[in-house]
């Protein structure tokens, strides 16, 4: 690689004036890649491999406190032919944008950092999908960045007009963008979202086309491409781990692993479900669970058409994961594992009888 302008990569006076906060004679760069214990870092020299220092490593407390692929962090050399760099400290992050990591702990996992812009791509046939618009949206607005909606494969799509109708009922004032690999519709509207000094993060299920696009946007076909599957709908793992990625034009993207469901960590469902609050707002009772209570506006929303049922019962679904994230933090393994079997039932009284059942058949 050439040598880099950080600045056009995202660098700033606010990073530049945190590094002086550290010792002398660290350089900054941008992460571009991690490989477990090892990193990709882009400095003005070019690219280099690195690793984190042992005290970074010992004073990380959990996952979060690890570079992440995005993250300005400071390093003790611009060279690796010597041997690999060494990543002293990281830079404040501006923002993030994570998810649960896999397993049952309270794990975060970072899948992009110091990001101004979240492309959430879906495929217009069997991956195109109301809810998982709903869960990604809540994720990134929690994350500060600008979400943008890309339909990708236009040319399967027979009923588009409808389905971009569906979306504006669960995506209101959001840009949709819709793209088609074939006659190369709607790549130039994608450019207006990168330039210079921003940094834009690609997410959403295997297959959809999120490498195709990057490759348009680089100008050459240098990452790997698979079709989803005609059987079923479902995509080919094409990207392997996260990668940071400097556009010939100026600009950053940050392409992803393909994630059919992603469990949330924290999110904002102020934003992508306004409607429904507002409408909370209307009802009767102040605790009103929109269920069989009187004078409630969202269940008179849904009888006269304006919400639809799978919309709330998602609204629902969010809220109930990150209250049972939220008590995880407090909860030994044997409460929570209570919980779980309380939210499966219903209510405790369901829970209860359900106990009282298997003591019967045991006995």
């Amino acid at each position: 690689m050439d040598k880099t302008n950080l600045y056009d990569i995202g660098y700033s006076d606010e990073y530049k004036e945190e590094a002086r906060k550290y010792e002398e004679n660290l350089c900054p760069g941008r992460v571009s890649a991690q490989h477990k214990k090892m990193y990709k870092v882009i400095t003005e020299e070019g690219e280099l491999h690195a690793e984190i220092s042992g005290k970074l490593g010992f004073s990380a407390a959990s996952l979060e406190d690890y570079p992440a692929v995005g993250d300005w962090v400071l390093l003790d050399r611009i060279s690796d032919v010597n041997g690999n760099a060494i990543i002293r400290h990281i830079l404040s992050r501006k923002n993030c944008f994570k998810r649960k990591a896999a397993g049952t702990g309270n794990e975060l996992q970072i899948i992009a950092a110091n990001i101004d812009t979240i492309f959430i791509c879906m495929s217009l046939n069997n991956d195109y999908n109301l809810r998982r618009v709903e869960r990604y949206l809540s994720i990134a607005w929690d994350s500060m960045a600008l979400p943008v909606i890309i339909l990708t494969k236009a040319d399967l799509c027979t009923d588009l007009s409808e389905k971009l109708i569906e979306l504006e009922t669960v995506a209101m004032g959001i840009d949709v963008i819709v793209t088609s690999s074939i006659n190369g519709d709607g790549y130039t509207d994608t450019q207006k979202f990168i330039k210079k000094r921003n940094t834009v993060a690609f997410i959403g299920s295997s297959g959809v086309g999120k490498s195709t696009l990057i490759n348009k946007l680089i100008g050459e076909d240098i990452l790997a491409t698979k079709e989803i599957r005609e059987d079923d709908g479902k995509g080919r793992h094409t990207t392997t781990h996260r990668q940071l990625i400097v556009l010939p034009e100026g600009g950053v993207v940050i392409d992803n692993p393909g994630m059919r469901e992603i469990q949330i960590a924290a999110s904002d469902l102020s934003m992508t479900f306004s409607d429904i609050e507002e409408l909370e707002e209307q009802c009767h009772f102040d605790n009103c669970k929109h269920e069989a209570e009187p004078m409630c506006a969202v269940r008179d929303a849904i009888t006269n058409g304006t919400l639809s049922i799978e919309r709330l019962t998602n609204y629902k679904k969010l809220q109930r994961e990150i209250l049972f994230e939220e008590r995880k933090k407090k909860m030994t393994s044997g409460q929570l594992e209570k919980l779980k079997m309380i939210d499966m039932m219903g209510s405790l009284g369901a829970y209860k009888q359900a106990r009282k059942h298997n003591k019967k058949i045991k006995r």
